[in-house]
């Protein structure tokens, strides 16, 4: 966690920006639920448990500067609410999702399957991609599973209503 941290230290300095106490204890949130995708809300509650001296403006500003830096991503997934990723350091671009239109579920793709899509606009079109984004809305697996149970459990008592009668 140190030696991102330091990196961010040194992309905030390469701007022109402090990596103030405030700063850092909102980075500290975003690397310790690197997983989750945070809300400006979530990131204050939890930054607000390591430091209650900090206010929710400071943490609002501080992810707008770290999204405007490419520290982080700031993502929308059709509810509202914008949400804070962090940029992994070895990939070019960010990572996909699979979102749920049942329960809101948010699932990661990590791998750049636009790899060949953006060659072909550099060449075709002399269109120089730096950064896309692909979000993908469906049912997730989980759902998924939930509704065949729902749906096998409605035949079975189907299936017993009707030859009850």
């Amino acid at each position: 966690m140190e030696a991102r941290i330091e990196k961010i230290k040194q992309q905030l300095q390469s701007q022109g920006y402090k990596l103030t106490p405030q700063r850092e204890a909102t980075v500290r949130v975003l690397l310790e639920n690197e997983d989750d995708h945070l809300s400006a809300e979530d990131v204050f509650m939890l930054v607000k448990e390591k430091a209650p001296e900090i206010g929710l403006a400071t943490v609002y500003r501080t992810l707008e500067l770290l999204s405007e830096l490419h520290v982080v991503e700031k993502i929308n997934f059709g509810d509202g609410v914008a949400r804070y990723d962090l940029r992994g350091d070895t990939t070019k671009h960010h990572h996909h999702h699979l979102i749920c239109v049942q329960c809101g579920s948010v699932d990661e793709i990590l791998e750049d399957w636009l790899g060949p899509l953006e060659e072909r606009l550099e060449r075709e079109y002399n269109f120089t991609v730096v950064d896309h984004r692909l979000d993908f809305h469906g049912i997730c697996y989980r759902c998924k599973a939930k509704n065949d149970t729902t749906a096998q459990k409605f035949l079975g008592k189907a299936k017993k209503n009707k030859s009850q009668d």
